[in-house]
Order: C-alpha cells, then sequence, then structure tokens
C-alpha cells in the first residue's frame, strides 16, 4: 500500500502534464518560445544584467514554473514589472557595493523566490490580488513610465545614464544632443514595425520577431552595420553572449545592507505573485478552468528561486505569452515545459547570432512594452468614475516614478483604505438609530410599533443593523449620548451580520451609561459571532439573565409593563 501511494504524492506535486494534446502543447510552446525570445533579451538588456540573465530567466522560470505551479497554460518569463524592480536592485546595490552588487542582487531574487514558496505555503494566494484596482493601475502604469524612460538613452543610441530615471531625466537634452541617428532609425522602425504589422501578418510571425530580424538585418547592411558592440563610431549591439550552460551563483550576503535585501526581495516576490495571478485569471477566463493560486506561487517562487541561482532575471507569469500559447492550442504545462527546452537550444546553438542584434532595437521592443503597461484605459476615464480613486491614482504614478516603489504602494493601500473605511463607516453609521415611537419608516412589526407608542417616549429602542466595523464606534456613542430622559433602553442586536472590536466596546460603553443613570436596560437579539465577542467582553455579566435572554417583542412588553407600574 505504501509503495503504491508514494508515486500518487510525487505526481501530485507537478503541474497538470497531459499527454492528450500532444500536438496542441508543442505549437503553443513553439509559438511561445518565438516570442518570448526577443522579450528576454530586451529585458536583459534594459535591466543591467546582460542579456543572457534575460535568456536564462525565460529558460528557467518558465520550466520550473511551468514543472510546479497550479495553472497548466501559463507562460511565465521576465516580464516588464519585474524588469523595472530588478533594474533598480541591481543599480542600488552595485552602487553601494560595486564590486559585489550584481551578485546581491541575483540573492535576492532568490529570496524573492523563497518569499512567494512561503506564500503558496501560508495559503495566502487568494489575498494577494485584494489591493484597491486604483492602485494597482497607478502602480503598473508607474512602472511603464519608468520602463520608458529608461530605454530613452538606447533608444538615442547611448548608455542609459547613471541615477536611473531622475538621472535620465536631468541627462535627456544631452542624450538628445548626441544622438546617433543610424539607432534612432532602427529604434523608430522597430517601434513603427510593433504598431503598424497587419493583423494577418502577426498570425504567421509576432511583431517583435519580425523587429528584431528586420532591425538586425538592417543594421548589417545600410545602417553603419561594420563597427562593433560597446563603444566605437558604428550601431551598439548586444555583443557576446557567454555560450554553455550558466554558472550556479551562491547566494552573497552583505550584512550590513540586509534588512534592504530583505525589502527589496518582498517587493519583487509581491509583484511577481500579483503578476502571476492576475494572468492566471486571464488564463482561466479563456480556458474556462480553474487554476491553483497558492501552488502557482510556490512555481513561481521556485522558478526565481532557480533562476537567481543560476544568473537570471526575476519573472512571473506573463499575459502575452499565455494568451498565445492557448490561442495556439496550448493546454498543459508540457507548452511551457517545451517552451523553456526550446529557448535553451537555441541559446545554446545560436548565441553568435545574437551577439549581433543592435540595442536599439531591443530598446524599441522594451519601450512598447512600457506603453503597454501604462493603464490607458483607466486613465482616461478615472476621473469620470471617481475623483478620489483618480487622485490616488495619479499619486501612485507620481511616487512609483519619482520616489520608491515600496512607497508608492504603501501609501496608496493606506489613502484606498482609509478612504474606503470612512465611506463605510457613514453608510453603517446610518443604520445606529435610536427610535422612541412607532412613527416613521421602521423595519419593525406592527405589534412592536404599538408597544412603543404605548411607551410614550420612555421606552427607547436603540437599534443597529449590518457590518458594525470600528469607525461606527463613533456613531454608537454619539447616537447614545442624543438619548433623552428615558426610563428603559432595549439594545436590538438582532440584524447585527458583524460586530467589530471597537464597536463591541462602544456598546458596551452605552450599556453602562445607561445602567448607571438608571434605566431599564435590554440587550436583544445578539447571536453567533455577536453574541460571543459579547460575552467574552463580560457584558452579561452586568445584567440580569431575563434582561438579556428576551426576544425583541418581549423586551419592549417587559419595559412598557414596568413604566406602567412606575407611578
Amino acid at each position: 500500500m505504501t509503495t503504491g501511494s508514494a508515486p500518487t504524492r510525487r505526481l501530485a506535486l507537478l503541474n497538470h502534464i497531459s499527454t492528450n494534446n500532444i500536438k496542441g502543447d508543442l505549437f503553443g510552446g513553439v509559438t511561445a518560445a518565438v516570442i518570448a525570445l526577443p522579450m528576454a533579451l530586451a529585458f536583459g538588456v534594459a535591466s543591467g544584467a546582460g542579456a543572457a540573465a534575460g535568456l536564462w530567466g525565460a529558460v528557467l522560470v518558465g520550466l520550473f514554473a511551468a514543472l510546479f505551479g497550479g495553472t497548466p497554460s501559463l507562460i511565465s518569463e521576465p516580464t516588464g514589472p519585474m524588469t523595472v524592480v530588478m533594474t533598480a536592485v541591481i543599480a542600488s546595490f552595485s552602487a553601494s557595493d560595486p564590486e559585489n552588487g550584481l551578485a546581491i542582487a541575483f540573492t535576492v531574487v532568490m529570496l524573492a523566490g523563497v518569499f512567494q514558496i512561503a506564500f503558496g505555503f501560508l495559503r495566502l494566494g487568494r489575498y494577494i490580488t485584494q489591493m484597491p484596482y486604483t492602485v494597482i493601475s497607478g502602480f503598473m502604469s508607474g512602472i511603464g513610465i519608468i520602463l520608458i524612460i529608461l530605454q530613452l538613452g538606447p533608444f538615442l543610441g547611448q548608455a542609459i545614464p547613471k541615477g536611473g530615471v531622475i538621472g535620465t531625466l536631468n541627462s535627456l537634452p544631452q542624450l538628445i544632443q548626441n544622438a546617433r541617428l543610424p539607432e534612432v532609425i532602427l529604434a523608430l522602425i522597430t517601434l513603427a514595425i510593433l504598431w503598424l504589422t497587419p493583423a494577418a501578418l502577426k498570425k504567421i510571425a509576432p511583431p517583435q520577431l519580425i523587429a528584431l530580424v528586420a532591425g538586425t538585418l538592417l543594421s548589417l547592411t545600410l545602417l553603419n552595420g561594420g563597427a562593433g558592440a560597446e563603444g566605437g563610431e558604428g550601431v551598439r549591439r548586444i555583443g557576446e553572449i557567454a555560450s554553455g550552460f550558466p554558472q550556479l551563483r551562491m547566494p552573497y550576503v552583505e550584512w550590513g545592507l540586509a534588512s534592504k535585501m530583505l525589502i527589496d526581495a518582498a517587493v519583487l516576490g509581491m509583484l511577481g505573485c500579483i503578476d502571476a495571478l492576475l494572468t492566471a485569471v486571464i488564463a482561466d477566463s479563456i480556458t474556462r478552468t480553474e487554476h491553483n493560486s497558492n501552488k502557482e506561487l510556490i512555481g513561481q517562487g521556485l522558478g526565481n528561486l532557480v533562476s537567481g541561482l543560476f544568473g537570471g532575471l526575476p519573472g512571473a507569469g506573463a499575459t502575452m505569452g499565455t494568451v498565445v500559447n492557448i490561442q495556439a492550442g496550448g493546454r498543459s504545462a508540457l507548452s511551457g515545459i517545451s517552451r523553456a527546452v526550446i529557448l535553451m537550444v537555441v541559446i545554446l546553438a545560436f548565441t553568435g547570432v545574437a551577439a549581433q542584434i543592435p540595442q536599439a532595437v531591443l530598446a524599441g521592443i522594451a519601450l512598447k512594452v512600457g506603453v503597454d503597461i501604462v493603464d490607458w484605459g483607466f486613465l482616461r476615464r478615472a476621473h469620470r468614475i471617481s475623483i478620489s480613486g483618480a487622485l490616488i491614482m495619479y499619486l501612485v504614478i507620481g511616487l512609483t516614478v519619482l520616489v520608491d516603489l515600496i512607497a508608492a504602494v504603501g501609501i496608496g493601500v493606506f489613502i484606498a483604505n482609509i478612504l474606503t473605511i470612512d465611506k463605510m463607516s457613514a453608510l453603517q453609521s446610518k443604520s445606529v438609530k435610536s427610535i422612541s415611537t412607532g412613527d416613521g419608516d421602521l423595519m419593525l412589526p406592527d405589534d412592536e410599533k404599538a408597544l412603543l407608542d404605548q411607551g410614550k417616549g420612555k421606552v427607547l429602542l436603540f437599534q443597529l443593523n449590518g457590518a458594525m466595523i470600528f469607525g461606527v464606534a463613533k456613531a454608537i456613542g454619539r447616537e447614545h449620548n442624543s438619548i433623552g430622559d428615558v426610563s428603559a433602553v432595549v439594545f436590538d442586536l438582532t440584524e447585527v451580520s458583524h460586530l467589530g472590536v471597537t464597536a463591541a466596546l462602544a456598546v458596551e460603553n452605552a450599556v453602562e451609561e445607561a445602567i448607571e443613570k438608571g434605566r431599564q436596560v435590554f440587550v436583544v437579539g445578539a447571536s453567533g459571532t455577536t453574541l460571543r465577542r459579547l460575552e467574552k467582553l463580560g457584558l452579561f455579566n452586568k445584567l440580569p439573565a431575563e434582561c438579556t435572554s428576551l426576544s425583541r417583542k418581549a423586551a419592549l412588553q417587559q419595559a412598557v409593563a414596568v413604566l406602567a407600574l412606575d407611578p
């Protein structure tokens, strides 16, 4: 029995790999590999880690995420958002420790993978993407703008200036003044191909590959193709890419930078989770399946961990590659595995050809990715939907581009949540009512309204409805303080679906104050978690049992009866 169960447990670790759709999966893998090649080269060069890092990142993240993830048709590789964060990580640690900066950056990638694996094991998958859309949109748009700005140097035929976004913006006059015409032409031709390729031709070959081939051929024939790579008078090219398998890179920790490494790894890991799970939802909608979010996070984490160990860029689920894979027939993880194997063969056999690719062409491809990342649809409509939401989005964009990615998300989520809580509190505050007559639009049976009228203003029904979050505590106190001269108060919790700690304490204060003023107090209708919370607070110990076990109608009857006997 034990022997038979072991293989089942091992297979459960793997993604859904099927042999029922081999032709579709292989064709999907080939198509996704064709699209991944120019993107991986562009992101590798843009990040500062080199083309090889982008290529091996596409292979390793894609392979391990396909093997161990939870979305059969998902294609994982370096993406624009992940590349932008990785670029900042490399620049930051290279400035702090020029000798070991790259090693530290790849260690951050490994740690990001560890964070993702931990998120998966802790079953946090369903919570990862629960952020306000205004913050996600602003963050992604900010990343798109960063990617556009960072490509301006290579687009104009020069290296990326030091200082990231601010450095590039400050150097923009010099970049324009020293622009190299052949490379600007190559970059513009690349953008033209990416934007203007007819739909019929896109079905035959992806625009990115067409731009890569056309730009390289033009640079070798008409546009000053005689010069070498870095420097020189000719077109700047990728240059030599190390052939063979990548070397293992052991983790390198600079203890003085340990806290920054952990923070950057958490940001990179969280961004990868959001990127992957949002793409997984898109894959589900196309294939009408349901992914396993926690398993997907573990697969993504393993992919990034291994990629960091071998000097590859971090990656996540890529929307373009995933959609193309599904459209080409990919349905199981076999498509992602075949894509990784095909890319590996290309890297090992054709790096000499890739060395001739102009950097301006890759800059054009990366710049187009940046334009596509910007959430233009929401930018155009945000101010019509919600002024406060639009302001949050613009704030997050500004902070992302000009200040810090972590600060942008943290401040954006904080402000969005505060505004949401304020709106919910205002709405729920209307559900706190103190009623002493049967007149008005009350959610009460006629016989209970009649009992209130018999009380002649001396019997008060203090009614709470819905979810009582902490923002409602103020309304409870305000409503209670406005109570006039009454003899009995019935606190009605029948319709309370949730009673937060702060609101429970406000109810307790109101009950205690009513008791101190000599009023007869009833607490009725509490059930479930509301009842348990009040019991744990000890509220029912302050009242006779007959004042907490009655129904609302019985409590009103008793209050009116006592009032009738009072001279």
